[in-house]
C-alpha cells in the first residue's frame, strides 16, 4: 500500500475584506500519496490555487490540519515553515520568478546551499548536473533577461528540486508556455516522478493533466470528484496514447458536468 506524503482533514478558508467573507476552502479532506503525479482542476476562481498555497504552507487556513511527515504544518512557525520548504519542499509557479541579477546556474544553486548534509561543492556539483539535465548548458552563465520563457521555466523547475524535495507544488507551470515549451517541462516532471518525487500540480489544461496518474476535481471550496490513471509511460507516449488518456479525462470531467 501506498503511504501518504500529505494529509488534510478539515481544511477551510476564509478570506475577509471590507467585511464580507468569501469561504475558498470549505472543511477539505485530502490525502496526497507518496509517488504520486497529482493534477487539481477545476473552474476559474474555484480555489484550486488557494488550495495548493495551503497545502504547502505558504498560506495559512483558517481552519483545519495539514499533516506531513507527523507535523501539522498548519499551526507551524515562520522560522518551521521555512526550514521545511527549503528542506522537503519544491515550488513551480507560471511565472518563472527567477532572481534577475542571478545567472540560471546560480538560480538553481542558491536554494541548494540550504540543504542540510551537504557541502557547498556537493551544490554546485548538483545545480551542474541539472544544468545539463535540463538542457541548459548554453545559457547557464546567462542572467534570466538572456534567456528564452521555456528556458526560464526549466531552471525554475531545477530550481525546484535542487533539494531532492519529497514533494513538488506546480501552480499552473505550463500556463504561459507554448506546446513544444510546455511538453519540455511536463517531460521533466515526468521523469522526476519517475524518480520518487511527489508532484501536486494545479492545471486547467486537460492535456497537461494527464500526464498524472491522478486527477482532482475542485469545485465550490471542496474535491468533487477523482479519476485514477495508469502510470504515464513516457517510452510509448505517442499521440494515440496521449488521445486515449485525453479522451478518459474529458468523458470523466464531461460526467461532472464541466
Amino acid at each position: 500500500m501506498q503511504r501518504t506524503v500529505l494529509t488534510a482533514r478539515g481544511l477551510s478558508k476564509t478570506y475577509v475584506a471590507d467585511g464580507v467573507q468569501t469561504h475558498v476552502l470549505g472543511d477539505v479532506d485530502l490525502d496526497i500519496r507518496e509517488g504520486d503525479f497529482t493534477s487539481i482542476m477545476g473552474p476559474s476562481g474555484s480555489g484550486k490555487s488557494t488550495l495548493l498555497y495551503c497545502l504547502s504552507g505558504m498560506d495559512k487556513p483558517t481552519s483545519g490540519s495539514v499533516t506531513f511527515q507527523g507535523e501539522d504544518i498548519a499551526r507551524a512557525s515562520e522560522a518551521e515553515l521555512a526550514h521545511l520548504r527549503a528542506q522537503s519542499f519544491g515550488f513551480v509557479f507560471q511565472a518563472a520568478s527567477l532572481v534577475s541579477n542571478l545567472t540560471l546556474f546560480e538560480n538553481i544553486a542558491v536554494p541548494g546551499y540550504l540543504k542540510e548534509g551537504r557541502s557547498a561543492d556537493q551544490t554546485r556539483a548538483v545545480a551542474q548536473e541539472f544544468i545539463r539535465r535540463m538542457d541548459l548548458e548554453e545559457v547557464a552563465a546567462h542572467l534570466p533577461s538572456q534567456a528564452s520563457g521555456g528556458q526560464k521555466q526549466r531552471c525554475a523547475v531545477a530550481r525546484a528540486v535542487v533539494n531532492e524535495p519529497a514533494l513538488v507544488f506546480a501552480d499552473e507551470p505550463t500556463g504561459a508556455l507554448n506546446r513544444a515549451n510546455s511538453l519540455e517541462v511536463l517531460g521533466l516532471l515526468n521523469e522526476l516522478n519517475a524518480e520518487g518525487i511527489s508532484i501536486l500540480m494545479v492545471t486547467h489544461d486537460v492535456r497537461s493533466a494527464v500526464r498524472g496518474n491522478r486527477i482532482l476535481y475542485f469545485e465550490d471550496g471542496g474535491v468533487q470528484g477523482e479519476l485514477e490513471l495508469s502510470r504515464w509511460d513516457g517510452c510509448t507516449a505517442d499521440e494515440a496514447y496521449v488521445r486515449e488518456r485525453e479522451a478518459m479525462a474529458n468523458a470523466w470531467l464531461s460526467s461532472l458536468s464541466w
